[in-house]
């Protein structure tokens, strides 16, 4: 009998998006063709598509791609889409690389807002735009007046109400690493959850706050290293009735059938509080669903991310 391979989980970012995969290869060898052919035949499914630009936005934040094709095709309303995310990568990136408190560079921001706000108009039915502007959002050193916040917001809810990736980036606007409190966060997370619709995927904001909570609090107790031990900050009653809470309202609530790729993000982050919640069933299932596709985040946060993904899935018995 041959025996068992061992089990090694894929921590492919595009999560198994094959067509998002080439285009990212052709990004590398300098071709934005491809980009341009994957955006459009994405269309409008936001969350595809909004999955697939934050990730294009990530590889061209590197290269010329974008500019090429800009140069190319300046009136593609998907270059401009495209280009005003790379931009907000590439001023987050300026940003680490001087370190926090060191002084933004306020010409780098205001090229990724008006960027975004060029976006906008090139294609006013994207929320793209929005979520671009509302993760550049967190680099203003004291934040912005709540009416643009606000704004910014609706417009991204009047395209795309429960669009994941948006709610994510406001929820860290309103943390304490940013702007705001863990209460202010929490309260964002739960109202969010409780107004999605059965089988949206927003139920899992306060599993994400949770996160964000503790790696604020293990970070400024201990520096900047993994934290190993979640005690009892996943395994409080609360904490495991919102993952329950979660599962109810996402999982139970979902269309059945295979994990679309822009879900398992989201799904790692659930599977990851249910196993530090000890439930163990709903860990096999979601287990289940992601098959070998992992997220290295949060499971980095909590130790080395293939040896814990593995091994909570062993541990589900899932095999």
């Amino acid at each position: 009998m041959a025996a068992r391979r061992r089990f090694v989980p894929d921590f492919d970012p595009a999560f198994g998006d094959r067509p998002l995969t080439e285009a990212l290869h052709d990004m590398v060898i300098g071709r934005w063709q491809g980009v341009r052919d994957l955006l459009r035949a994405t269309g409008d499914d936001w969350p595809l598509r909004t999955h697939r630009l934050r990730l294009l936005a990530h590889a061209a934040a590197d290269s010329s791609a974008v500019e090429n094709w800009r140069a190319a095709e300046p009136g593609d309303p998907d270059v401009a889409v495209l280009r005003a995310a790379t931009e907000v990568v590439r001023v987050f990136h300026h940003a680490i690389e001087q370190g926090r408190g060191a002084g933004l560079d306020h010409a780098r921001l205001d090229v990724a807002v008006m960027a975004c706000l060029g976006a906008a108009d090139a294609r006013p039915a994207d929320p793209m735009p929005w979520v671009s502007l509302l993760t550049v959002a967190r680099l203003y050193e004291e934040g912005i007046q709540r009416r643009e916040l606000r704004g910014w917001w609706d417009e991204l809810r009047r395209r795309d109400p429960y669009n994941i990736e948006g709610h994510v980036q406001l929820l860290r606007y309103y943390s304490a690493r940013w702007h705001g409190t863990h209460g202010t966060m929490y309260d964002f997370a739960r109202d969010a959850a409780g107004a999605a619709p059965p089988g949206s995927p927003l139920p899992v904001l306060v599993q994400i706050a949770r996160v964000e909570e503790y790696r604020y609090v293990a970070e400024g107790a201990r520096g900047r290293a993994p934290v190993r031990d979640f005690g009892r900050h996943w395994h409080h009653e609360l904490a495991v009735t919102e993952v329950r809470r979660t599962w109810d309202r996402w999982i139970v609530g979902r269309a059945p059938g295979p994990a679309a790729a822009e879900e398992i993000g989201e799904l790692n982050y659930l599977t990851h509080a249910a196993c530090y919640a000890g439930l163990n069933d709903e860990a096999q299932q979601l287990f289940e669903l992601l098959g070998r596709r992992a997220a290295r985040v949060p499971w980095s946060y909590t130790g080395d991310a293939e040896e814990q993904f593995t091994r909570f899935r062993r541990g589900a018995g899932v095999h």
